[in-house]
């Protein structure tokens, strides 16, 4: 069975694999969930200077001081730039990396600079004017795919602003990352911001799965999440 660590996107934190992690672990596997730091309950961390390093730090962390092993790596959303670069430090750890909805970085690209130019030129607007120039103000949840009012509830009051210099930070590998398989799992049922996302995990000869849901699938299609993943790692 495997060990997972499930990395968050923007404005969550682990709390948000809550549907999906039982699941998991009810078919054997390990689970981990954690909150990067500047969000959710980790708000109180947040500052200018918190970036995309903190951020892989924090799952580098979690994979050292936990001795964990045959790790499968899943980051949704703005996570995709982190678990590459956790993928390209620990090689040796990470068995495996699923990009859930997710960037698929190279070297020197920064997460805004792979979303579609309309959203970025609007991520940008909110960073520079409600976000104070350093925060990502929290996005409207129909816009992500999020439609069932229970879930809009859920989500909320949980969803804190997110740092934008993870955004705007280069990603940094040294091609280590490259020894350990990767798959795309993209959903489709929204405004597909994550397309050339996932045709550039197919030109990379990924396993790429179309998941019928919105942008928020550990929410919207927990089962069927977890039933990507276990047959990802079967």
């Amino acid at each position: 069975m495997a060990t997972f660590v499930l990395v968050h996107g923007a404005w969550h934190g682990g709390w948000c694999w809550d549907r999906v992690a039982p699941l998991l672990r009810g078919a054997g596997h390990k689970v981990h969930a954690p909150t990067l730091t500047g969000l959710s309950e980790r708000a109180h961390l947040l500052s200018p200077m918190v970036g995309l390093d903190t951020h892989v730090e924090d799952v580098t962390r979690v994979i050292e001081v936990l001795g964990l092993r045959d790790v499968v790596l899943v980051g949704h959303s703005y996570a995709g730039q982190v678990i590459t670069a956790v993928a390209d430090r620990r090689p040796d750890a990470v068995a495996k990396r699923v990009y859930l909805d997710a960037f698929v970085g190279e070297d020197g690209e920064s997460a805004v600079s792979l979303l579609p130019e309309s959203v970025a030129h609007h991520w940008s607007e909110s960073a520079a004017g409600p976000g104070f120039g350093w925060l990502v103000p929290v996005r409207k949840l129909d816009v992500l795919g999020v439609t069932e009012q229970a879930d809009i509830d859920w989500l909320t009051p949980r969803l804190t602003p997110h740092p934008w210099k993870t955004y705007t930070d280069p990603l940094r590998r040294s091609g280590a990352v490259e020894r350990v398989p990767a798959a795309f799992v993209e959903c489709v049922d929204w405004m597909r911001a994550f397309r050339s996302q996932a045709d550039r995990a197919r030109a990379k000869g990924w396993p790429v799965v179309d998941l019928a849901t919105g942008h928020e699938a550990m929410v919207t299609a927990s089962k069927e999440l977890a039933g990507v993943l276990d047959t990802l790692v079967g």
